[in-house]
């Protein structure tokens, strides 16, 4: 029970005020930019498009602002203005086969058409603090700079398939259930996994990751491919009878390649695992990827070994970082009412307790 409190409203202003001051910091300092966050905090602009379910980033970038840097205030802030934004329709498929990749590897095949791009990656740095970094104002040198690939990129699970040894994509629903438009309910097809999962807590979906290669579902895959770069985004005019260029936006793409020996209803076959969101977030996809292997368990006839990842409801329900903090924080919020009722239960079993112990101790 929530309790109304009165007299509050100027504290509350108070905190508003001073929330700002904390936000801007020393004066001295130059302001940060929208500019600046966008384009030096790229990766975390993707995080909070992928979680908060709309590629924009500049909006992004003021959600991370406006949040001081709390990636999950800023994906809250995103999802509240993103349903105040009218919808009036839906793009095509986005073909990330016609992606121009600014890095494309695979840890199944070395030589692949269009070879292996390594783009940019912390994956050869010495993870040591670079402090040339803090000489601000210096202009860095400028590093040999390779266009993206475009052309001829096939998916590496395709010369698998040619073959016939990895499981088939199955044809799913023409238009999915939607779930920023509706709630979460079971059962849940692989499409609305894989949205839950796209915006889903990248910290939640990457232990449940983890998880899996750990022998929590006997999950440890190869990266078949993965991809990140840009790709058109086209949607129909009836107007014009044809389909228009609306924009590009950025994506990881990741696809994962596990050994499967068979079951009842499949034959022994590689099957596949998924991941893609929001700009370059290599760490999400591949995770989504492991977790969205798990979660196909019962179609592909497999045992349930009660491992957490394989366990649709818990993943899906606890991977939501914004409906998770919400339920959580509400604790704050005044509960004089029920503390109280607790309170006097407490004292009412301590005072029988203590007189119990007494008429035994006069016995």
């Amino acid at each position: 029970m929530y309790v109304a409190v009165k007299g509050g409203e100027r504290a509350i202003d108070n905190a508003h005020a001073w929330l700002a001051e904390d936000r801007r910091g020393d004066l001295g300092v130059a302001e940060l930019s929208i500019a600046q966050i966008r384009e030096q905090l790229a990766l975390a602009v993707g995080r909070v498009m992928a979680e908060g379910s709309l590629y924009d980033p500049d909006l992004a970038a003021l959600a991370i602002k406006q949040a001081r840097g709390d990636l999950i205030e800023a994906v809250f802030l995103i999802r509240a203005y993103r349903t105040t934004l009218p919808r009036f329709g839906a793009s095509h498929p986005v073909d990330t086969a016609a992606m121009a990749c600014d890095r494309r590897i695979s840890a199944t095949f070395k030589d692949l058409p269009g070879g292996q791009i390594l783009g940019p990656t912390f994956d050869y740095t010495h993870r040591l603090l670079d402090f040339t970094l803090a000489a601000e104002g210096l202009a860095p040198p400028a590093p040999p700079m390779a266009p993206p690939a475009e052309g001829d990129l096939p998916h590496v699970t395709g010369f698998l398939a040619r073959e016939d040894l990895i499981q088939s994509n199955p044809d799913g629903p023409d238009t999915p259930r939607d779930l920023t438009r509706e709630p979460l309910d079971f059962p849940a097809d692989r499409p609305l996994r894989l949205q839950a999962l796209a915006r889903g807590d990248e910290g939640f979906v990457l232990s449940m990751a983890y998880s899996t290669q750990r022998g929590y579902g006997k999950n440890h895959p190869f990266v078949g491919e993965l991809r990140i770069g840009s790709v058109p985004v086209e949607m129909d005019i009836p107007e014009l009878g044809f389909a228009i260029e609306l924009g590009e936006m950025v994506l990881t793409e990741c696809e994962t390649v596990n050994q499967f020996t068979g079951s009842k209803t499949e034959p022994p076959q590689f099957t596949r695992g998924y991941g893609l969101v929001f700009g370059q977030s290599e760490r999400k996809a591949i995770s989504m990827a492991l977790v969205d292997r798990a979660l196909r368990w019962e179609e592909l006839g497999e045992d349930n070994e009660g491992a957490p990842a394989q366990d649709v409801e818990f993943v899906l329900y606890h991977a939501d970082n914004v409906q998770a903090t919400g339920f959580l924080e509400h604790i704050k919020l005044p509960h004089y009412v029920d503390f109280q009722s607790e309170l006097e239960l407490i004292r009412r079993l301590r005072a029988e307790a203590m007189q119990a112990t007494r008429q035994e101790a006069a016995e």
